[in-house]
């Protein structure tokens, strides 16, 4: 009886990556050989370094209650992390630790967000921005962007977007789904915009950091010393780490943001899992070098997919710098009908693949772009071969 529900939660739209991958689980549970291209989850397992820290700390009895904000030794392991990584300085009061970047997010917005403040997001935007502002009374403004540009906003089509009602502007670099990293001039281009309005707080989600390969830099906006007091920086381990289940992200923020979402937190979940804490700190305090394997891996499996998607009519990509993903525009197919199925946009052609190629993707409409549609290859080479394989006799 949804009239017993709130207005908000049925106004609430499911995130398209998990839909798509539970329908996956239901026809493979029918008996359908379904490859799953459709979620962000490494195939590996998480480093033995890493999991020989959480043994550790079982065997020390870490098994108690943990404070909301996160260990201090992990929050000192953060704080080394920003500093190494991104020349970022920040101090205890700082850092709250949660329960997956997801969870980072969703403070972030209940803390600063009021009925009717506007979020800039620039399209494609990871599936669950919007629906985490809209949760909040936010209202989400979206800012198309093109493959021509390497789907990234311009200082232009931010001027142009922002409003008296602008709050906040979110983005991710490497971003989820294109790929695309947002260069430090360009970042800079972007914060001297910003500096013309000072209400606006910046959210910088960099949980695909470490996932780089190497055409430009990682950048991070609060790195700015004119924008460091208007940014939350927002990273995790679930990615880069192939520590997704562990359910460990992470904020640097001013630190009247970060006391607001260590309140919040407090009142749902408190603090996250003590024994994934316990082997955070080891994976963070570690060398990024020893994860340097996964993503030399994920680099090989970009230029397999490329290649692929390139011998498939009607497929056109940006090459991606970042991430484990393509997101190819799919607008030619539009218009047409396949074995007897119209395809009038993204989410049409998805579900076409599923059902006729027996391969999971995303639509491009739950990331804000209906043009195209995302593509995993954090998968063996096997599969992404087979994928491709499969795909193309659909369509052909």
């Amino acid at each position: 009886m949804s009239n017993q529900l709130s207005d908000r939660i049925n106004s609430l739209v499911p995130s398209a990556t998990l839909e798509m991958a539970a329908k996956a689980r239901e026809l493979r549970a029918a008996g359908k050989d379904i490859i799953g291209l459709s979620l962000g989850e490494p195939d590996f397992n998480t480093p033995d370094y890493v999991k020989d820290a959480a043994i550790q700390a079982v065997q020390d009895n870490y098994n108690a209650y943990t404070p909301v904000d996160g260990y201090v030794e992990l929050k000192d392991a953060v704080i080394t992390k920003f500093k190494r990584d991104n020349g970022l300085t920040y101090d205890r009061t700082q850092i709250v630790v949660s329960t997956g970047a997801k969870q980072s997010l969703y403070n972030v917005a209940q803390a600063c967000l009021n009925a009717g403040d506007e979020v800039i997001l620039p399209c494609p935007y990871w599936v669950s921005y919007s629906d985490i502002v809209k949760l909040a009374d936010g209202v989400p403004v979206e800012v198309p962007t093109t493959l021509e540009r390497d789907f990234k906003m311009t200082p232009e089509q931010l001027e142009a977007a922002i409003t008296p009602k602008t709050k906040m502007l979110w983005y991710s670099s490497p971003c989820n789904p294109s790929g695309s990293i947002y260069s430090k001039a360009e970042l800079r281009a972007l914060a001297d915009v910003l500096l013309k309005h000072p209400q606006i707080v910046v959210v910088s989600d960099e949980i695909y950091e470490h996932i780089n390969y190497g055409v430009t830099a990682h950048a991070s906006m609060a790195a700015f010393p004119d924008m460091y007091d208007r940014t939350v920086t927002v990273n995790g381990v679930a990615k880069a780490f192939a520590m997704t289940g562990w359910r460990i992200g992470y904020i640097g923020a001013p630190a009247y943001i970060a006391r607001a979402c260590n309140k919040l937190q407090g009142q749902v979940t408190s603090g996250a899992n003590c024994i994934a804490q316990r082997a955070v700190i080891t994976a963070l305090t570690e060398s990024p070098d020893r994860i340097q394997y996964m993503v030399d891996e994920f680099k090989e499996r970009r230029t397999l997919i490329l290649s692929l998607l390139r011998e498939i009519p009607g497929f056109e990509c940006n090459e991606p710098e970042g991430a484990f993903y393509v997101y190819p525009d799919v607008t030619a197919y539009f218009g047409k009908t396949l074995k007897g199925t119209e395809i009038h946009n993204a989410s049409d052609f998805a579900m076409y693949l599923l059902e006729h190629a027996n391969v999971a993707t995303v639509t491009g409409d739950a990331f804000g772009n209906g043009n195209c549609i995302r593509i995993s290859y954090a998968a063996s080479v096997n599969e992404i071969k087979e994928a491709m394989e499969r795909i193309k006799k659909a369509l052909g």
